[in-house]
């Protein structure tokens, strides 16, 4: 059999090469494979049939997840997912705790934690930051909005030392400028102007890509709208709207931070190191996938 590479599938289909790349990592087109990151597509293969939207079936995973979360299911997708999101996200943030640790507090919704000083914080935002999860689990198919946005950041943050700060704004965006990695940001007076203008212009892609979603990313990062927590709330953006859209999520592990640093700090103008990141935080949730038999697509 022959093959052709995405640019030249996108050629002949009149698409983006992101929207094929998307398309061959979750699995639409049949037959595609990696050679080390580049995807072999073959000669003869046809463009995914587009779904209606009002007959669009959930995928595997969320139906999973969703049974799982409902059910109460130990040792599950959901527990996992739980766990990793919850650990690696929060610790990417400067959480001293650990992993063993993270999972104790989800499995026994208690500390157990001995001979050691730990932020009363990093033990609150770990539980609060279980909820936000369900709610990217509930609420996964519903459009984007700033509303939802802010919940999750009046979750992640409630019970907090910053709750208890007027001025910290839980739950609305910040009143003081701030910035991420030594660069000015979105300053307070714009932020819903921009962030209404970005969700319009993201929710008016009716087939989002993965590059979409990373985009949407970045640009959300550069606004930073709260005063704290952006990273960990956008970082939730992401993994509800891969499931919203059929697109295997992904979770930033502590090994990949550099690299989704990197990335954040060259998108647009060198796509490929966060593209790379992703898909290589992808390729690890796949064998979580494949471990638990849950399929990539319908």
């Amino acid at each position: 059999m022959d093959f052709i590479s995405v640019s030249e599938f996108a050629a002949n289909n009149n698409v983006s090469e992101r929207t094929v790349r998307n398309w061959c990592a979750s699995g639409k087109i049949k037959g595609a494979f990696l050679t080390g990151k580049t995807w072999n597509i073959p000669s003869d293969a046809s463009i995914p049939a587009r779904i209606n939207a009002g007959t669009a079936r959930i995928s595997p995973l969320l139906s999973r997840l969703r049974e799982e979360k409902s059910s109460s299911v130990k040792g599950g997708i959901y527990h996992r997912t739980q766990i990793d999101l919850t650990y690696n996200s929060n610790h990417i943030e400067g959480s001293r705790l650990s992993h063993e640790q993270t999972r104790y507090i989800f499995e026994t919704n208690t500390i157990g934690i001995a001979d050691e000083s730990v932020k009363v914080d990093d033990i609150v935002e770990t539980v609060n930051h279980f909820r936000c999860i369900d709610l990217t689990i509930d609420k996964a198919e519903e459009k984007l909005t700033e509303r939802f946005i802010k919940d999750l950041h009046r979750i992640l943050k409630t019970g907090t030392s910053d709750s208890s700060i007027s001025w910290f704004n839980v739950g609305e965006y910040k009143k003081f400028p701030n910035e991420v990695g030594g660069n000015q940001t979105c300053l307070p007076e714009n932020v819903h102007r921009q962030m209404s203008a970005l969700l319009k212009e993201y929710n008016s892609n009716k087939e989002k890509s993965l590059d979409d979603i990373i985009d949407f990313h970045k640009r959300f990062e550069a606004i930073h709208p709260f005063q704290d927590g952006n990273g960990r709330v956008g970082r939730l953006v992401m993994f509800k709207e891969c499931l919203a859209n059929g697109i295997v999520p992904f979770i930033i592990t502590d090994d990949l931070k550099m690299c989704y640093y990197r990335g954040l700090q060259n998108w647009p103008g060198i796509p490929g190191y966060l593209r790379d990141t992703c898909l290589t935080a992808q390729d690890n949730y796949k064998k979580i996938l494949d471990y638990f038999k849950i399929s990539y697509q319908d």
